[in-house]
């Protein structure tokens, strides 16, 4: 017994034990000091420099030999040793430098075993210590790898699963490692995180009082982006019980505070798992028209007269709206095996114009010092998800608000954003967290309809659109050719290209002077005529490499005289790589109702056909176009032999089987080459070019060989 420490003088006594600890020659004495240590460590009772002089004094290698111990004193429970260890070290914890030390990390898997043990009422204490650990090795750098690394996933289950002392403390440790490592804890545990979901929607389902709307709360964080819980049983089972609870929340009257968090879980599952969580059928349908009726209503009472402080503690809610609001808009465009109803879908889709009439109100406001808030991002980029699909609606509203969307992107493009996504925990997080926070990706269908209209396209000339998208294209390709990004960003970025040609597309056929004049498209051209060469021979690539090559071929034919078209190098490229993509997407195959062979596409060719179809025929009708322009082109064409080989189908498929438009395309290019070339005049002629060209119709190619 310490006289100073029964006389309430805590501070000389604790002097005085460290003292004792320092100075002891014998187990005996140490322990009897460090009894006195830990009762003044649970007490609470000291501050971080005497913290500091505990751990001077007694270092890892006292609690490391108490936790290892195994013989307790005389008359002292068997655990009696772990647990002055296991005080000392989350004392030591409150120290973020010591609770990153190896020597705490390396005692993680002890800290599960605790959890997972048998509780009796003399080891709460132990358990309490064993949390304050944990808790303080999740807030380190290295703590939440370790943690996931070492088992402690698992065992934060577990001890949530049984029930016992602490088990609270165990649900907010699993948020807390969910919340920074999410994919990591899903890939190493997750039957037992599943094991926890299910409990969690279990109560969700049961519960009456205002457990349900704290439960909402918790849900989100146990909703995983991969693996989809689609794919299991179990995880089907969770997503049937979310589902009826939500719809017992939000088919009643509800208070503010408790829809924002219902909708929060309804996005977040949406977000995780599409539609697939809502049944489908009747009880289906209106659920999901309502979930999407609910979101919008919310996104119009917040947007639309908008006081900063409110849209500030409401972006959360509103964000996941967003998520709801886009996937009523997928609904409402699916034909096949849909969710709504006509009728719904017509309902919805005047919902979601008012809807978004909100946003674009809001966006308007948007002050130069808040373009890098993550809310302006999510508002844009569910604004593009409509522009894409809704081409007719909130027209003049939307050609008011380009000059800022092209703002905004170029300013994000341009400074390489930090915009993020919304913390996940209590809201959803973006599908494509992964990505860069790239405002053009989503602008840029919109941008394609709208560059085919006229007062749209000139207003985005006018501000500037056609140089930044010129950049942004060269800077996506540059990202396709690294190939050291993800594959989903890699896709992304694909479409991105693909995209963008379409735009381009509009403005060769609306604004040629503009291609014609404007110096960035001479880059663009540059780039053209180098892409399609590298691209074509790789077959994945396919759907690019036609909008490249049909790009390419239009632009050419405007800026004819242009130098880096006059037979370089990069041009005789080009065009090689264009001729190849446009003479091998067609063959000759068997028909079974026939002896003779019918046209169809190549096998290369099929799977990607009807996004290349278009595509093709407007490269044939430029290839066309560019034969009288470049006398080196219709050489390199007799080079590549396309003229024989296309002779050579056209004799052996039967001409039924060549639709209308196939042989205007063929014969389109045929009679440029015979008025541009004699030589290849010649090929056509000695291989019965006027003989099929009676046969397929082809009057004009007929006149042109005649008259030569």
């Amino acid at each position: 017994t310490c006289p100073a420490m029964a006389s309430g003088d805590g501070r000389s006594a604790l002097k005085r034990c460290l003292d004792v600890l320092r100075e002891a020659r014998n187990d005996s004495e140490q322990f009897a000091a460090l009894l006195l240590v830990t009762k003044a460590v649970r007490a609470g009772e000291i501050d971080a420099k005497t913290r500091r002089q505990i751990f001077d004094a007694i270092g890892f290698t006292f609690p490391n030999r108490l936790l290892t111990s195994r013989q307790p004193p005389a008359g002292c429970p068997q655990h009696t040793f772990r647990a002055l260890g296991l005080t000392l070290l989350a004392c030591f914890c409150t120290d973020p430098e010591l609770a990153g030390h190896s020597q705490i990390l390396n005692k993680i898997p002890t800290f599960n075993d605790i959890l997972v043990a048998p509780c009796d009422p003399d080891s709460t204490s132990m358990i309490d210590d064993v949390y304050q650990c944990l808790s303080a090795v999740l807030a380190t750098t290295r703590g939440p790898r370790e943690l996931v690394t070492k088992g402690t996933v698992s065992a934060l289950c577990q001890a949530y699963m049984n029930c016992s002392h602490g088990s609270e403390q165990a649900l907010t440790l699993l948020l807390g490692l969910l919340a920074v490592a999410e994919a990591k804890c899903w890939q190493r545990d997750a039957p037992q995180l599943l094991a926890v979901l299910s409990k969690l929607s279990d109560d969700f389902l049961k519960a009456e009082d205002m457990t349900k709307f704290e439960l909402c709360e918790v849900l989100p964080h146990f909703i995983p982006l991969s693996p989809p819980l689609t794919q299991d049983s179990q995880g089907c089972e969770c997503l049937h019980r979310l589902y009826k609870g939500l719809a017992n929340i939000l088919g009643s009257k509800l208070s503010q505070s408790q829809r924002d968090p219902a909708l929060k879980l309804a996005a977040c599952l949406t977000q995780a798992c599409g539609t697939e969580w809502i049944p489908a059928g009747s009880a289906g349908s209106k659920f999901l028209a309502l979930l999407v009726n609910l979101a919008c209503v919310e996104v119009r009472l917040t947007l639309e007269e908008p006081d900063p402080l409110e849209v500030e503690g409401k972006k959360e809610v509103v964000t996941g709206c967003y998520v709801l609001i886009e996937t009523g808009i997928q609904e409402c465009l699916r034909e096949e095996n849909p969710l709504l109803e006509e009728v719904q879908k017509m309902q919805l889709l005047r919902i979601m114009e008012e809807a978004f009439g909100a946003v674009i109100f809001y966006l308007r406001q948007v002050k130069q010092e808040e373009l890098q808030d993550p809310f302006v991002f999510a508002s844009v980029r569910i604004l593009g998800a409509w522009m894409a699909e809704e081409t007719s609606s909130l027209k003049q509203e939307i050609c008011e608000l380009l000059p800022f969307l092209v703002h905004y992107a170029k300013k994000l493009f341009k400074e390489g954003s930090p915009a993020a996504s919304l913390p996940r925990p209590e809201q959803v997080s973006s599908k494509d967290s992964d990505l860069p926070q790239d405002a053009l990706r989503f602008l840029l269908p919109g941008f394609c309809h709208l560059t085919a209209e006229d007062r749209p396209r000139d207003i985005l000339i006018s501000e500037g659109a056609p140089a930044l998208l010129c950049e942004y294209f060269l800077h996506q390709w540059e990202v396709l050719t690294s190939e050291t990004g993800s594959p989903t960003l890699l896709t992304s970025t694909e479409m991105s290209l693909q995209t963008a040609c379409g735009i381009f597309l509009n403005l060769v056929v609306t604004a040629p002077d503009l291609i014609r004049r404007d110096k960035t498209f001479s880059s663009l051209m540059d780039m053209l005529l180098k892409a399609l060469p590298l691209l074509l021979p790789q077959k994945d690539h396919l759907v690019l490499a036609a909008n490249i090559a049909t790009l390419g071929l239009m632009m050419a034919r405007i800026r004819a005289s242009s130098a880096v078209l006059q037979g370089t190098q990069s041009a005789r490229e080009f065009f090689g790589a264009a001729i190849r993509f446009l003479s091998q997407a067609h063959t000759a195959q068997a028909d079974p109702g026939s002896d003779r062979m019918a046209m169809a596409v190549s096998p290369a060719y099929a799977s990607a056909w009807a996004n290349v179809r278009e595509l093709w025929f407007l490269g044939m009708q430029a290839l066309a176009g560019c034969l009288p322009l470049f006398p080196w082109l219709p050489p390199a064409l007799l080079q590549a032999r396309w003229l024989e080989s296309l002779s050579d189908l056209l004799t052996c498929v039967a001409p039924a089987s060549v639709d209308f438009e196939l042989v205007a395309a063929f014969q389109g290019v045929l009679v440029e080459l015979a008025r541009a070339s004699k030589p290849c005049r010649d090929v056509i002629l000695s291989r019965r070019g006027g003989e099929w060209a009676n046969l397929y119709g082809m009057a004009a190619l007929e006149q042109c060989l005649a008259e030569q």
